[in-house]
């Protein structure tokens, strides 16, 4: 094995690497085990975390094809080869030559390794309840009917200190759970992004995706109706994610529907034209923008006037 590039992938911070050539730190959508950092010029947007042997990985939301270490980070950006690439990364280990740091509060020195146990994540996710009132999501729209509808039983629920919990699922079962609350999004310690889901019933002939369990909510009170089913990836897009929305897809009844209502901007069309490919030939598929703001839940509160909570719209896909 060849220690040199071992030590550039785990020696080496590649948030810091990363804001040395244009990338800036999104505090906003970051935590401890991850982080995300975007390039204005190129409107690249890159995820970032740290493996439990200490190696930084990322991957790109903009194109599935783009992840792995430091060194593909470089070589996808460049025309660098190897040898290139340690001439470039040599400074950055031993402080020789000219190294173009940049500016402090634009990147991360350091993440907390992630660190999967899902016993862990069972035992924190038995201290929640059902939600029956939240005033996070009052204010974001969400009414109190909505939260008692059956399709989100269980899908909704809180913590002592008041954030709104959402759990997450893979094929294995509870995986993590993210938290919401004004100005505060947390996720699970130990605990992976799998699905956030609505439940189902066998005579469902729509699928909504949404980019947020929030956005599901939000178009589930807008549209809903008796025979639709939401699913959120909670703006992440992981292979095992990828699989599992397909697999819904997939289940879908012949004839039925599946409505991309991801974000109305870049990522939210990436999301859109990937699933749109990926979508069996038995289900057809509809575009569902929003018609105010960039997100489901921004038009949601933008027909409330106030002191009203959000009633339905014209459905996109109704006549």
């Amino acid at each position: 094995m060849d220690s040199e590039l071992q030590r550039f992938k785990t020696d080496i911070s590649l948030s810091e690497y990363a804001a040395s050539r244009g990338y800036r730190l999104d505090r906003r959508e970051s935590s401890r085990n991850s982080i995300v950092m975007r390039h204005d010029a190129s409107n690249d947007k890159v995820i970032m975390t740290r493996q439990h042997d200490g190696h930084w990985t990322y991957f790109s939301v903009r194109d599935r094809s783009d992840h792995g270490s430091i060194v593909d980070f470089i070589q996808r950006r460049t025309r660098m080869n190897i040898g290139e690439v340690r001439c470039e990364l040599r400074p950055w280990l031993d402080g020789g030559g000219t190294v173009s740091r940049p500016e402090p509060g634009t990147f991360t020195r350091d993440l907390r390794p992630v660190v999967r146990d899902r016993s862990k994540v069972l035992e924190a996710f038995s201290r929640t309840w059902p939600v029956r009132h939240s005033s996070y999501l009052e204010e974001r729209g969400i009414t109190a009917a909505t939260l008692r509808d059956f399709r989100f039983r269980g899908r909704v629920r809180t913590d002592r200190k008041g954030n709104v919990v959402f759990p997450y699922y893979d094929r294995q079962g509870l995986c993590g759970f993210e938290m919401k609350n004004r100005g505060y999004t947390g996720f699970s310690k130990h605990g992976a992004k799998g699905l956030w889901t609505s439940r189902a019933v066998l005579s469902d002939n729509r699928l909504v995706l949404a980019e947020s369990p929030i956005d599901a909510l939000s178009y589930h009170q807008l549209h809903g109706d008796a025979r639709t089913r939401y699913i959120s990836m909670g703006g992440q897009y992981r292979e095992e994610q990828k699989e599992m929305v397909v697999s819904a897809m997939k289940h879908m009844s012949a004839g039925s529907t599946v409505l991309m209502a991801f974000d109305n901007d870049t990522q939210g069309m990436v999301f859109a034209d990937e699933f749109t490919r990926l979508a069996p030939e038995h289900v057809g598929v509809i575009r569902a923008l929003p018609e105010t703001g960039k997100d489901w839940n921004d038009q949601l509160r933008a027909m409330m006037g106030p002191g009203q909570s959000g009633s339905r719209a014209k459905d996109p896909c109704r006549t």
